[in-house]
């Protein structure tokens, strides 16, 4: 029982290893120079990021759903028994796996100086947007995350030398 308990625990851990947020910079994208542009937020809208299927939670259902299953009955009703949970527990651990990684997220359309517009998809974060908000859209290998632009102000005069 042990055992099976572990691997459902292992299972949904792994499965919550991924996320669309901004606020979280995968390894790959540390240390590496990003391209940013200007953008003015247009509009917002709530949509729900589908989770992802990697056959983790599948494998650890499959599993959990055999060993749990063949302990019941004889030896001949183990075996049928023990085939009927790994399936049942397969679909059961993609299930979990796929549920356990969805996330809330929002789609931002902006539109760029040059009056291009974009669409980005990211999970909610920290910031919260409004239309006419100043953004920028960083992009690091090939992936694109929007975040509020920095204020600037005017760099204070030099004094002058004489």
């Amino acid at each position: 029982m042990k055992r099976n308990l572990f691997a459902i625990a292992l299972a949904v851990a792994l499965a919550g290893c991924t996320t669309t947020s901004p606020d979280v910079v995968s390894r790959n994208e540390a240390q590496r120079l990003s391209t940013v542009v200007d953008a003015v937020v247009l509009t917002l809208r709530p949509v729900v990021v589908d989770g992802t299927q990697s056959g983790i939670g599948a494998a650890a259902g499959t599993v959990v759903g055999g060993i749990a299953g063949s302990g019941v009955g004889g030896s001949r009703e183990s075996a049928v028994v023990g085939i009927i949970g790994a399936v049942v527990g397969g679909v059961i651990g993609n299930a979990t796996e796929r549920l356990s990684t969805r996330e809330e997220a929002v789609e931002i359309l902006v539109q760029l100086r040059n009056g291009d517009r974009r669409s980005v998809v990211q999970a909610k974060a920290g910031e919260n947007f409004a239309p006419g908000d100043p953004v920028i859209l960083v992009t690091t290998g090939g992936k694109v995350r929007v975040t509020k632009a920095p204020v600037v102000t005017p760099a204070a005069s030099a004094p002058s030398r004489s």
